[in-house]
């Protein structure tokens, strides 16, 4: 697969560097390439990162740092067995035990919720790090609606991290998961008041927490400017700007909204 000439592969971290030192120069440099490439289009183009993480599978199968990538190229394309089949073969590798929420909600994508709860409380849990035991607790939550035990979904999520008042990298995430599982349990107020802390801890746009907020509030969005049937643009009709819907039918000229 083609590589932008920009990409030199330095571009890595320094521990999967590191790790790539065992090959061949030249080797090592196409690999650590095609890496970047894979961490570039995660999340763009899922399946073209899938595609260069398949290239440094074939070059570099021995090296932990590419069977983790080839694993989050295939958890990103729903390839759950095979993302399963590449986290494993990397903690056998280094005994790093990171992967262990992703692994788990590889089993969720198989349709095993069970086994990912079963994960959920393995010894493994307690040697992650305080970000790990919080995706570890979506993760569960996670199972728990998928056997349809929402109330336990809810009490899986109420912890110390979510009561905390300070924002930390999986706050926002942790507020939203509680916000939906409320509302999927007909919560609908105290999801308001949760999908509202997630907005407030969502710096960085990492959830849709705002747009859920607004739905619940019942805002609508729309096209500032639409086309008409022959492809000339045309100004909004009031009710599709925003007009509130007591003055419109008020008014009594608008049509109603949604």
């Amino acid at each position: 697969m083609p590589i932008p000439e920009d990409v030199t592969g330095d571009e890595i971290d320094k521990d999967v560097r590191q790790e790539l030192q065992s090959l061949p120069k030249t080797l090592a440099e196409d690999v650590a390439r095609n890496l970047v490439m894979v961490a570039r289009l995660l999340d763009e183009d899922p399946e073209g990162a899938y595609g260069y993480s398949r290239v440094a599978l074939r070059l570099a199968s021995r090296v932990a740092a590419v069977r983790e990538a080839a694993g989050f190229a295939a958890y990103a394309n729903q390839k759950y067995g095979e993302a399963l089949a590449e986290f494993r073969a990397a903690k056998r590798m280094t005994g790093n035990i990171d992967l262990w929420p992703v692994m788990a909600d590889c089993e969720r994508g198989l349709g095993r919720p069970e086994k990912a709860l079963d994960m959920a409380g393995a010894p493994e849990v307690h040697k992650l790090d305080k970000a790990g035991q919080v995706e570890m607790r979506l993760v569960a939550a996670g199972a728990r609606r998928d056997m349809g035990q929402l109330d336990a979904a809810i009490v899986t999520l109420q912890s110390p991290e979510l009561a905390a008042n300070s924002v930390q990298p999986w706050t926002a995430r942790l507020r939203y998961a509680y916000a939906d599982a409320l509302l999927a349990a007909g919560r609908e107020s105290e999801a308001r008041e949760w999908f509202a802390k997630a907005v407030e801890a969502d710096r960085d746009g990492s959830t849709d927490a705002s747009d859920r907020l607004a739905e619940l509030d019942g805002v609508e969005f729309v096209d500032a400017m639409a086309e008409d049937e022959d492809g000339e643009v045309q100004p909004p009709a009031p009710s599709e700007a925003g007009v509130d819907k007591d003055e419109d039918d008020q008014d009594g000229d608008q049509d109603d909204r949604d």
